[in-house]
């Protein structure tokens, strides 16, 4: 599909080249936004403080963009699962967690990954593609209750600082003021730490970020997470003490507790010292088991266990609730189902 003929995923600036290609008054563009963004049609008729005549001239090289999700799945927790397309008719996923008066979309940026995690289901699939600013947009438009929203993660398909340009424009549509106006702090970015593109995020950007630890061990973190040899964690902790986490920006490390591998406290001990330092939290996670791995998550035992000891350190901990395991929530499975249909 020509991905040229769609409005959303442009900024105030794009679209005032397309107003002036059409000859249109130059505040159309503006209008045009308001309506995509803030009003959110679905239609160009439904742009209806801009005259017929030249609604007519925009439908005749455009439209909106937006694509309703193909497949849903609703957990008993509440949280919703959903299958979309890409232009290429890919599978993507995104997940909406309602918790309490939040209400958090997990976006993908990518049509599976490059990094090939060993707990992942994304990365089994291998990399076929990167989202576009619109494709990444529609996932957070077009879900149900898209209106209440309160804040985005990209924890989804892919790694976000692989898709760069792409992410970072999709964050500058929703914080924009021409759009929703959102604040950086309801946006948080997680990665693995692609080191020269995290430089650039941590000067770019004010949104908080999520690192995916999983072992403070850089040998251990090796066998979980390839992308170890080339960015080593030790690189990227030396990297986020230039910056100052104590005010707007939110540091947070993801790990994944597997049963018997990264669960002694001897783990926890390690972890200590190598964020030492840093203003930041540690988020355990149980692992919800894909097809194909021996990996299991830990009991709840020795996540207390971990958590407790972390936090007589001086940690910040917390043991993430799990949500949607009963509709395979970890991110790749839907979309892998449908692609070997």
């Amino acid at each position: 599909m020509d991905e040229d003929k769609y409005l959303l995923g442009r900024t105030l600036a794009e679209i005032g080249e397309i107003v002036e290609t059409l000859n249109l008054p130059k505040f159309t563009a503006k209008q045009i936004a308001d309506w995509i963004y803030v009003k959110r049609v679905r239609t160009i008729d439904e742009m209806t403080n801009i005259s017929i005549r030249n609604r007519d001239k925009l439908k005749k090289k455009f439209e909106v963009g937006l694509s309703a999700p193909l497949q849903t799945e609703v957990s008993e927790d509440g949280t919703q699962k959903f299958l979309f397309k890409t232009n290429k008719g890919k599978p993507i996923e995104s997940v909406l967690i309602p918790d309490d008066d939040r209400l958090t979309l997990c976006v993908s940026s990518q049509v599976g990954c490059k990094m090939n995690c060993e707990f992942c289901m994304t990365g089994k699939m291998g990399f076929h593609d990167n989202l576009t600013a619109l494709e990444i947009l529609n996932q957070v438009y077009s879900v149900p209750n898209s209106e209440n929203i309160t804040n985005v993660v990209f924890m989804g398909m892919g790694e976000p600082l692989d898709n760069y340009e792409n992410v970072m424009k999709s964050i500058e549509l929703l914080a924009a003021d021409y759009g929703l106006a959102w604040s950086p702090k309801r946006i948080t970015v997680s990665t693995i730490g692609i080191t020269p593109k995290l430089e650039l995020f941590l000067e770019e950007s004010k949104c908080h970020l999520a690192i995916s630890l999983h072992s403070p061990m850089g040998v251990q973190r090796q066998t979980l997470m390839p992308i170890e040899k080339k960015y080593p964690i030790e690189g990227i902790i030396e990297l986020l003490h230039k910056y100052d986490w104590s005010k707007q920006r939110r540091l947070s490390f993801e790990y994944i507790m597997f049963d018997g591998v990264n669960d002694a406290l001897i783990y926890a001990r390690e972890l200590v010292k190598l964020l030492s330092g840093l203003v930041c939290r540690v988020n355990l996670i149980r692992f919800h088991s894909i097809p194909g791995s021996t990996l299991k998550t830990s009991s709840e035992e020795t996540m207390i266990k971990f958590r407790d000891f972390l936090t007589s350190k001086g940690v910040i901990c917390t043991i993430r609730t799990s949500r949607g395991e009963d509709i395979s929530a970890a991110c790749g499975m839907l979309s892998t189902e449908q692609q070997a249909k």
